[in-house]
């Protein structure tokens, strides 16, 4: 492409200003990228375009392609004008459905930029590699706009670093490969209204060889046992793999570090040449030989000092390293509590800030900053993955970041969480359980035992010992966006359903936390994060989410904190407090964040309560807390926060709270507190013996066996509200219609929290979905989403409608968010239920208003979000499995009468909580005289301890009153309806048969 003549004055600027600009004779001619001509259009993924992006609506910035007489090159620029408060900027992608370019051959890019001389600085960054622009890994460096006029920013490719706090795809090969390039992506000021003129992206220059060759080595540390010989093995690499040009020499020295030489270890010293011709992967080993002084003593460190001539040299200095020996904290046989006494007398205070921080995986990237600063824990957020996200890759991944713990001095294991909050749902391929507001539905705590017993299982086959799960929310307000994450608005309920603790550590006494099918338990969010009231949060523009819970200390005690006292316990290994607020009136304190409430952390729940493990943070809190920086994190530390989630803030963190100690305002009590609770865990899980990937299991991930428990879970979630003429079961000689927008997806029926943070709808995880399951199942079915293809000649029809996915905040009733059925899914159930009879399936995170449409809908199905399993919901529609499930939240009428719980003094629902028909094929029979023989009955089970006859006889009154009730639910039947069915998850089974007896009066 030719290039027009610069105008004088540019050239005449450009030599001022970049005297680098000068091209060698030798270099090849510049390549044009983007010369903003309008030869590349403003369009967006799989075609070649411009596009913008940004936190949220206002943050992407303007663009335009405008005339300007001192335009660099030709006659327009690329404009544009910005106003961010999260981030923004804009992106050049080449086209998905072509091969991405080779920028192999030159040494770096360049553009033209029109300084403001403001002092902002301009992040620029490449896309390398991947399937596409949007699917590859991003390479950042940036610039300041010091300057005025136009200047040309030069920047060789050895200047970009791999981006570690984000990562589209969680990096493919931390290696800028350059021969698969899809474009480049610049991201703007943040906080300051601006504008800004850009021109001429081209590559530029000759690539020299150590642009295109590299020396590696196979790990960045070394571990040996003392008198043992570490291997480090050398690796030249080429772009394209082609043979070296011209010679590369390793100069290797071991020098520095811990170790002391001629002692510890032989010291070595050596060249090593690559000639020129050799193949791309030729290997040479160094052999550093470490020698037996028969004295206990922490690890020590051989550094392997590497000097390349001819190509780029490794990105660190490897490591050998001595094991650490003889020391007692080694000892398995010895008590934990020894253990940890013995470790934490030889900490340093830096040690211990180490071990209360974690980081997240993108911000240490290969992990050099573990053994820099000590760190004691590392999570991937949601979404935070590794590439292929494969069980293998992400064992490989979470045994690269222990392996560097093996550097320092006490070799103690990094302890790495996820949010695996129904399934090992971060991992593609994994069994998705219900969502915990379907298995409350369920009211069955063994199967939900069952189901995170699956999850421990295929959570921990991937190196991963720690799950943020369960939440023990007690969902007050249906408007909240993680309501889904509750098992349900009792907290009866919520304690019943507890036995996914055990699901997950095995016994409360923690013996079991060494097995590689179990996992550490976080019991969240400590405390009321379901009672926020509707709009009291201040976090962005959520509604509810991180509010404020107002409540009296006898409310407190009863619905946010009697799940707590279940899961301490349970054993329950952490507790996790949550963003929101709490107000307990009459405590002259208002509203305060549950971060920095000592009254609650140290006074309830490890003092009261007695809970022995740890509290960790939750992501970025202390952000939250009023102060500066360090009294923030001085006031969540001695509120009994022991380790602080800081994903991108941790070397901060670890300094501030150094310095908190050394100014005395953090006791050293206060932290050897928290560090022995940190440590008691790791030992418990074993990871001392054992701080890699225990793999064995993983051939069980997404197996048949797991996905079985999965399908029951689904099916025994489905709550039928409605049935009239016993459209349910169907048959499967009888001719079904489907249709609706989640019959047949299964990213909507696993919602948030799968793969990544919100969810996504679409084919995201393998599984089966509702029609398939149907279809599966041998019914006749004829599918149309929109119910636009012809609806005559039907046996019956299913509309399977609901929600998309979110996850929080994102997901709050008045942030973007309702409760109503998209105009899209009431068109499909009008259609339906006119022209044939119906059955209408429900899959949210939470009730949806129908009342509008319950007169012309002859059954209706809570199904929540089943999962992947959809066969589950299949196989109660066609009558496999019985309907069993009950409400495990009330549905209301009308948002007006938000929030709505069983135990409210007025209570009219749509259906009342622990409502649920069923299709068993016997009903109970009888009436007045029946239901009082069965309250006799229940009473005396109750006397006798006798819980499952009670619970039977419970649910024997509870299916003659929903019988007799039909859809005639006045809040006379309501109240005592919902009543009961708390009353029998408190043992009080003849009391609850009672309250059905009022119900039945009332009908």
């Amino acid at each position: 492409m030719p290039r027009t003549a610069l105008l004088v004055s540019a050239a005449l600027l450009a030599a001022l200003l970049s005297p680098t600009v000068s091209q060698a004779a030798d270099d090849p001619a510049p390549v044009p990228v983007d010369r903003f001509e309008g030869e590349v259009p403003f369009a967006s993924q799989p075609a070649e375009g411009i596009f913008t992006w940004g936190g949220d609506s206002d943050d992407p910035p303007a663009l335009r392609l405008t005339a300007r007489p001192d335009a660099p090159e030709g006659e327009r620029v690329l404009t544009g004008s910005y106003d961010i408060s999260g981030y923004g900027g804009f992106t050049h992608d080449f086209a998905a459905d072509r091969p991405g370019h080779d920028w192999s051959a030159h040494k770096g890019i360049r553009f033209w930029w029109d300084g403001r001389d403001d002092g902002g600085k301009i992040a620029f960054e490449i896309k390398d590699g991947g399937a596409n622009g949007e699917a590859s890994e991003l390479w950042t460096t940036s610039f300041t706009d010091d300057f005025t006029g136009w200047k040309q920013i030069e920047i060789p490719f050895t200047d970009f670093v791999y981006r570690t706090d984000y990562q589209p795809v969680g990096g493919i090969d931390h290696v800028l490969g350059l021969t698969s390039m899809w474009g480049y992506a610049v991201t703007l000021p943040v906080g300051v209204k601006g504008s800004f003129a850009m021109d001429d992206v081209e590559l530029y220059g000759k690539a020299d060889q150590s642009l295109r060759a590299s020396v590696t080595t196979d790990a960045a540390v070394y571990p040996v046992k003392e008198g043992g010989t570490a291997a480090v093995r050398v690796t030249l690499a080429t772009t394209g793999s082609a043979p070296l040009e011209e010679p590369v020499t390793v100069a290797y020295e071991t020098a520095g570090g811990t170790a002391e030489p001629g002692k510890d270890y032989t010291p070595v010293s050596g060249t090593l040449t690559f000639p020129a011709g050799t193949a791309s992967g030729a290997t040479r080993t160094v052999e550093v030989r470490t020698l037996r002084d028969r004295s206990a003593e922490p690890a020590e460190t051989v550094p392997l000092k590497l000097t390349v001539t001819g190509a780029r040299p490794p990105a660190e200095t490897p490591q050998v390293v001595v094991d650490a020996h003889g020391l007692p904290y080694l000892d398995p046989k010895l008590p934990v509590r020894r253990r940890v006494a013995d470790l934490l007398s030889r900490m340093s205070l830096r040690e211990k800030a180490g071990q209360m921080t974690q980081a997240e995986r993108g911000a240490v990237g290969a992990g050099g900053d573990i053994a820099a600063y000590d760190l004691g824990s590392l999570l991937s957020g949601g979404g935070s993955t590794p590439t292929p996200n494969t069980p293998a890759a992400w064992a490989k991944m979470i045994d690269g970041f222990q392996l560097r713990t093996r550097a320092t001095r006490f070799q103690i294991p990094l302890v790495y969480g996820v949010d695996a909050v129904h399934g090992h749902n971060n991992l593609v391929g994994a069994t998705i359980m219900p969502h915990n507001i379907g298995l409350g539905a369920t009211r069955d705590p063994r199967l939900a035992e069952r189901t995170a017993a699956v999850t421990a299982s295929e959570v921990r086959a991937t190196g991963i010992p720690w799950d943020f799960a369960p939440c023990l929310c007690v969902s007050r307000d249906e408007r909240w966006g993680r309501s889904y994450e509750s098992f349900g608005e009792d907290p009866a309920l919520v304690e019943s359903m507890e036995t996914v603790i055990q699901g997950l550590q095995g016994a409360p006494n923690g013996r079991d936390l060494k097995r590689n099918d179990k996992v550490l338990a976080t019991a969240k969010h400590f405390v009321g994060d379901g009672g926020t009231a509707y709009g009291s949060s201040t976090t962005g523009t959520y509604t509810i989410d991180q509010g404020v819970t107002k409540v009296t200390r006898r409310q407190l005690e009863a619905i946010h904190l009697a799940p707590y006292r279940t899961a301490v316990e349970r054993g329950v290994g952490t507790v996790m407090p949550s963003y929101s607020s709490l107000d307990i009136l009459g405590d002259g304190r208002g509203a305060v964040k549950m971060h920095a409430r000592a009254d609650m952390i140290n006074g309830v729940l490890k003092g009261r309560m007695g809970f022995g493990g740890f509290v960790i943070s939750d992501w970025n809190a202390i952000d939250q807390l009023p102060g500066d920086y360090a009294s923030r994190v001085r006031t969540a530390v001695n509120a009994g926060v022991d380790m602080m989630m800081v994903p991108y803030g941790y070397k901060d963190f670890a300094a501030a709270l150094a310095d908190e100690v050394h100014a005395g305002r953090v006791s050293e009590q206060r932290i050897d507190d928290a560090v022995s609770r940190i440590l008691t865990q790791k030992f418990r899980l074993g990871l001392f013996e054992h701080p890699y990937a225990d793999t064995s299991d993983a051939s069980r991930i997404g197996s048949a066996a797991h996905r079985a428990v999965a399908r029951q879970a689904a099916a025994e979630s489905q709550v039928l509200l409605k049935n009239a003429g016993g459209v349910l079961p169907l048959h499967k000689h009888e001719k079904v219609y489907v249709a609706g927008s989640n019959a047949d997806d299964i990213g909507n029926q696993s919602g948030g929290w799968t793969v990544t943070w919100q969810g996504s709808s679409g084919d995201i995880v393998p599984g089966t979905t509702i029609l398939q399951g149907m279809r599966e199942a041998g019914g006749d079915v004829t599918y149309s989403k929109d119910a636009s293809a012809p609806t005559s000649g039907y046996d019956a029809g299913v509309v399977v409608v609901g929600e998309t996915p979110y996850a929080e905040g994102v997901g709050d009733v008045g942030n973007g968010h309702d409760l109503q059925l998209s105009a899209a899914d009431k068109r499909a159930v009008d259609t339906v239920c006119a022209a044939m009879k119906c059955a209408v399936l429900i899959v949210s995170g939470r009730p949806q208003l129908i009342g509008d449409r319950l007169g012309e809908i002859d059954a209706l199905v809570a199904s929540w979000l089943p999962g992947t399993e959809g066969e589950g919901v299949a196989d109660v529609l066609y009558g496999r499995r019985p309907f069993t499930g009950r409400l495990p939240v009330t549905w209301p009428r009308s948002e007006a009468q938000l929030p709505i719980n069983v135990g409210d003094a007025s209570y009219d629902p749509q259906f009342p909580y622990g409502w649920g028909l069923t299709t068993l094929t016997r009903v109970p029979g009888g009436g007045a005289l029946t239901l009082r023989a069965l309250a006799v009955a229940a009473a005396a089970a109750e006397r006798a301890g006798a819980d499952r006859a009670g619970r039977a006889l419970v649910t024997e009154a509870r299916l003659m009153v929903q019988r007799k009730v039909g859809e005639d639910i006045t809040p006379a039947v309501a109240k005592p309806f919902a009543d009961a069915d708390h009353l029998s998850l408190t043992g009080r089974y003849g009391a609850a048969v009672r309250s059905l007896q009022a119900a039945w009066r009332a009908s």
